[in-house]
């Protein structure tokens, strides 16, 4: 019997660069209220948001994603041939077929890269993180593009009175590469699908196609079990994340959860009995809700404002449709 040679990767993996992409329109709330009653105070109060960005013609899924990752691989200080794997994690390309990651792949510029596209929801930078970690220490690739992107406008329904408000678009990007020491804690992640009836799309494609439904099918969920869950269950999915990479959250600098709700995020964050130090994303507010891409934005953005910086150690979280959830622990690029 012949024996299989295992792998030679790197030790460890780490984040070496983020990139994100913002579509040029900002949108207020003002512009919701004109389909559904309510008001800016009620908004903000209840999501934390006071704008989002709405994709044109032009700020496709692809053309999003390569803005954000020739970010990202110039951050990294690599060129675009050595990326070895692209992983796309997205809800709104709308082909079934080819995987968008194989477009981004040949646009960039990559010396015919593995690509793939995942469908996690809001968990699903996570679960690419992970996958592409995994790649690294096997040897399969040295360095993974790593994409969480959405065009959620698309999927909206503006007179749904409780999700209209809270969607919006973007692309973020990280290129993870080798490294000698830990960077990237063990992964905690699952999968509640008893519970997936409380985020889905309203109607099946096939039932648009076919004519059951005249309105083109959207995103709806259950607000308040949504709350309940991404409120207990996570804060115990975070916790065991921490526990996995052997530290405190008092050993944090930064908390980078999903952008869902800035009342999820606080109340996470006060479970967590987070220290007053411990800086915590809030891309929520001017952004608005962009599923698999909330993550890698919200960090762009906290390192280009300098609110985090190189080195610092973050615990990131992802939860959502499906209902499935992704949480580790990272070095910040």
């Amino acid at each position: 019997m012949a024996k299989i040679k295992a792998g030679k990767g790197a030790p460890y993996a780490r984040i070496l660069g983020v990139g994100g992409y913002r579509p040029t329109r900002v949108v207020p709330n003002e512009v919701i209220l004109e389909k559904i009653d309510s008001s800016d105070e009620w908004i903000r109060s209840r999501s934390g948001i006071q704008t989002r960005h709405w994709a044109n013609d032009e700020e496709t899924v692809a053309a999003m994603s390569i803005e954000a990752s020739g970010k990202a691989i110039a951050d990294a200080g690599i060129s675009a041939e050595q990326v070895g794997a692209v992983i796309v994690s997205t809800v709104t390309h709308f082909k079934q077929t080819p995987a968008v990651a194989t477009e981004i792949a040949d646009k960039l510029g990559t010396n015919k890269a593995a690509a793939f596209d995942i469908s996690a929801g809001c968990a699903g930078f996570g679960y690419g993180l992970t996958l592409a970690k995994g790649m690294i220490v096997e040897g399969s690739a040295e360095y993974v593009l790593v994409i969480g992107v959405e065009r959620l406008s698309d999927l909206t329904d503006l007179e749904d009175r409780a999700t209209a408000f809270l969607f919006g678009d973007g692309a973020g990007a990280v290129v993870v590469g080798p490294s000698q020491e830990p960077a990237i804690g063990p992964t905690v992640w699952g999968s509640e699908g008893d519970k997936s009836e409380t985020i889905k799309q309203t109607t099946p494609w096939t039932d648009y196609r076919d004519g059951v439904v005249e309105r083109f099918p959207a995103i709806t969920q259950e607000g308040q079990a949504v709350f309940r869950w991404a409120v207990f269950e996570m804060a115990k999915v975070a916790q065991q994340a921490l526990d996995a990479a052997g530290i405190s959250s008092d050993d944090l600098d930064v908390f980078i959860p999903h952008q869902a709700n800035e009342r999820i995020i606080d109340s996470l964050a006060k479970t967590l009995k987070l220290p007053e130090s411990v800086t915590v994303a809030r891309d929520i507010r001017t952004t608005g809700n962009t599923s698999a891409a909330s993550i890698p934005l919200a960090m762009e953005r906290l390192l280009a404002t300098g609110e985090a910086k190189s080195g610092d150690t973050a615990l990131v979280i992802g939860f959502g449709a499906g209902l499935v959830y992704a949480a580790t622990v990272v070095t910040l690029p």
